[in-house]
């Protein structure tokens, strides 16, 4: 069987070739992946060659939202069977820290997650993954549905986070995939009213096709402005920041209602960014952020067998593995045409 891996070789120049099949080692399961969701991250990497402190050196595979079909079982595997769908969670921690064994494994400083240098990432057909990362997807969950269940898993772990209840309003400023997977997330655990708002159309009627309650042009209106005005100008119980934008950041305190909470999901562009902390000490309002997520997997699942979620209309666009070059060039170059692209392998 060929193992073919799509490498970044430079940026925006991306390389096929044909690489050694893995072997499972004790406790691992070789999976041949069906999908991967091209993320917002991968993109920056091709684009950018690096986020922060993380630097592309030398060729990079990219790409951590998966899923597929075990090919291959290693001794020790003891749930698994060659056939069974799994969607892979991507980060491998080291379950012996203070944060592992608190639950917070998220925080685990030992992490090794997909296509955050140095470790490669699984835009490839092959990869050899542990049993207990690698989660069974029902019958009724498709294999593309498991390729988003990682971009589900941040959203989820926003509104766990947010603490967002039966009956509350929320405010997701930024409607890419993970403003619409944090909107997903808000109206299953009971949000009553959800607005969001964003600059790019194709998205915006995205949100409303999943159920927001109000969308709101930030390119054409004040946004802050329209949504207190959305909230008899109390502001939201809970407001997200998923843009990962400068503005969107400083809204924040002026959305947010009296005691409320305020989640920062996306990054901003700048380490250091001018905020009005008057306004937020006013408003007695929480700050609360979030690093990826933590066992929002089964969580994840789970809700999107039984109904309370449905994932299948948050991808605007697929293509096949041949064509991952022209996929990152759409992305790059049509950002108001593009929500989500997925990769067919």
């Amino acid at each position: 069987m060929k193992n073919r891996a799509a490498f970044m070789t430079g940026l925006r120049k991306m390389e096929f070739r044909d690489v050694p099949m893995p072997s499972p080692k004790d406790g691992e399961v070789v999976v041949k992946l069906e999908y991967v969701g091209i993320c917002g991250s991968d993109v920056h990497y091709y684009e950018h060659g690096r986020i922060g402190d993380y630097i592309v050196d030398g060729d990079f595979i990219l790409g951590h939202e998966c899923a597929g079909s075990v090919y291959e079982v290693g001794p020790n595997v003891k749930k698994l069977k060659v056939g069974d769908r799994v969607a892979l969670e991507p980060g491998l921690v080291c379950g012996k820290c203070e944060y592992c064994l608190t639950g917070r494994y998220n925080l685990c400083p030992s992490v090794e997650f997909f296509a955050t240098p140095p470790y490669h990432g699984c835009f490839e057909n092959f990869v050899a993954f542990p049993e207990h990362r690698a989660f069974k997807l029902p019958d009724n969950v498709s294999s593309k549905e498991g390729a988003l269940i990682e971009p589900l898993a941040v959203g989820l772990e926003a509104a766990s986070v947010a603490g967002v209840g039966l009956g509350d309003s929320a405010v997701i400023l930024g409607s890419g995939c993970i403003g619409l997977m944090s909107l997903l997330a808000c109206k299953a655990r009971g949000a009553a009213d959800v607005t969001v708002a964003d600059v790019i159309p194709r998205r915006l009627e995205k949100a409303m096709k999943l159920g927001a309650t109000r969308v709101i042009d930030a390119s054409k209106t004040d946004s802050t402005k329209a949504i207190l005005e959305a909230t008899g100008g109390q502001g939201a119980d809970i407001v997200m920041e998923t843009a990962g934008a400068t503005v969107t950041t400083q809204q924040t305190p002026f959305a947010v209602k009296r005691g409320g909470t305020i989640v920062l999901v996306g990054m901003p562009p700048d380490d250091v960014i001018p905020f009005n902390f008057a306004k937020l000490m006013g408003q007695v309002a929480d700050v609360r952020t979030i690093f990826r997520y933590k066992n929002q997997y089964p969580v994840a699942i789970n809700a999107l067998s039984s109904g309370a979620i449905d994932v299948s209309g948050v991808a605007s666009d697929e293509f096949k593995f041949e064509d991952l070059a022209e996929a990152f060039r759409v992305n790059i170059e049509n950002k108001n045409d593009v929500v989500k692209i997925v990769i067919k392998m």
